[in-house]
């Protein structure tokens, strides 16, 4: 499975972003899909995951209600819609995946960049 991921760059605070991440390759295998995120000096952490069977989802509770994670089952692709951005999500944004199984996310898109000016 390939990831690749796009729709970062610069918003000011308030404003929203859409991030895609198109999946490629055993499309079929992927159990769950999940946005991560990492700003400098900090640890990656899980932002929201959806599950491809169910969609369920789950968010981190600092995104709550502001950003929605979304799938198109005709283009194998996830959504993350950011709303009402703040400067504290600015990170590097990536998109990563795993089969039915696996104990965690087996792979990874490039990331990419969203900074939110305050």
């Amino acid at each position: 499975v390939q990831l690749q991921a796009s729709g970062g760059g610069l918003v000011q605070a308030g404003g929203s972003l859409r991030l895609s991440c198109a999946a490629s390759g055993r499309t079929v295998s992927i159990y769950r899909m999940g946005w991560f995120r990492q700003a400098p000096g900090k640890e990656r952490e899980l932002v929201a995951r959806i599950n491809w069977s169910d969609d369920t989802t789950y968010y981190v509770d600092s995104v709550k209600g502001r950003f929605t994670i979304s799938r198109d089952n005709t283009k194998n692709t996830v959504y993350l819609q950011m709303n009402t951005a703040k400067p504290e999500d600015t990170a590097v944004y990536y998109c990563a995946a795993n089969r039915v199984g696996a104990s965690w996310y087996e792979y990874w898109g490039q990331g990419t960049q969203v900074t939110v000016s305050s």
